[in-house]
């Protein structure tokens, strides 16, 4: 599919009638308020993040008061949003902002890059959604529509050159265009252009879209859904939600009992947990991290 203005047109004329009044997307949001929206909403709904982001944006509106609370505290608030290490990347990166930034978040990609938890699809939806700037965002939805675009019904399982490439390509040069493609191709993916059920009937660009035209044929090797029962994932996250409830340190045996899991299972858990630094050791047994010193302290 070759970027033409009338497809530009038709896919912003949508995305101004369609797109949710999300809070993250209303003018005046800082940039530290739509990077915590992104790491937030890595994997997990909207419909989660909403809640979450609203109490944190509450409790930390800036990198300064994230930077001064305590690991402990960041992974309660983090609640149930799953992949607690997000949460400690966000304070570790709010630290790193507050010392060596003076507060705020950088604009350009390269120091971006250099902030701990900030890969290369998080700082490039903070270029154009937080700075309104050119940048190429490409993560889970937008993927999936410029595949379809272009006649497969799913992205390859990894991010690949030529797939960059050709994105980049379609993005416009101005900015303030830029961004808008960004954000109504999410929008879209996220809204009509579904994994498993989309709305060709609904979508904006169906007559442009080369794997509707070719009959939805399905990907060549459909990629099953990681099941979570009984995976590592899984283990880790009893035993985080058993440290979140104890109001002291548990033993072993008392946190062991505590997940409900099997040995076999408990131990390479909680030796991960340990080892990412979401769990604390002591000579009294197990713990949710000790507080940190504010910056500067």
């Amino acid at each position: 599919m070759g970027h033409t203005w009338l497809v530009l047109f038709e896919l912003l004329a949508w995305y101004s009638r369609h797109a949710r009044p999300l809070p993250w997307r209303e003018p005046g949001t800082s940039p530290w308020a739509v990077l915590v929206c992104e790491v937030m909403s890595q994997q997990t709904p909207v419909s989660r993040v909403l809640p979450a982001w609203r109490e944190w944006m509450e409790r930390w509106p800036g990198p300064p008061e994230m930077a001064a609370a305590s690991p402990a505290e960041v992974i309660l608030a983090w609640g149930k949003l799953g992949y607690p290490r997000r949460a400690l990347r966000l304070r570790q990166c709010a630290v790193a902002i507050t010392e060596g930034n003076a507060g705020e978040l950088p604009r350009e990609r390269d120091a971006l890059l250099a902030l701990p938890g900030i890969g290369p699809y998080t700082a490039d939806a903070i270029i154009a959604f937080a700075y309104h700037r050119r940048s190429t965002v490409l993560d889970t939805n937008i993927r999936r529509v410029l595949s379809r675009l272009h006649g497969a019904a799913f992205p390859p399982a990894h991010l690949r050159k030529d797939e960059v490439a050709r994105a980049q390509a379609l993005v416009p040069e101005e900015d303030e265009l830029a961004w808008q493609w960004n954000a109504a191709l999410m929008e879209l993916g996220a809204l009509v252009c579904t994994s498993r059920s989309p709305d060709c009937p609904a979508c904006p660009l169906a007559d442009r879209c080369a794997w509707l035209a070719a009959g939805r044929p399905e990907s060549p090797a459909p990629r099953k859904a990681q099941a979570y029962a009984g995976t590592h994932r899984q283990a880790r996250g009893r035993i985080m939600a058993a440290l979140r409830t104890a109001h002291r340190p548990l033993p072993r045996g008392r946190l062991l009992a505590d997940s409900g899991l099997p040995e076999s299972r408990f131990a390479p858990a909680l030796d991960s947990l340990v080892a990412d630094g979401l769990c604390g050791r002591t000579a009294d047994g197990y713990s949710l991290p000790p507080a940190a010193r504010a910056p500067g302290n």
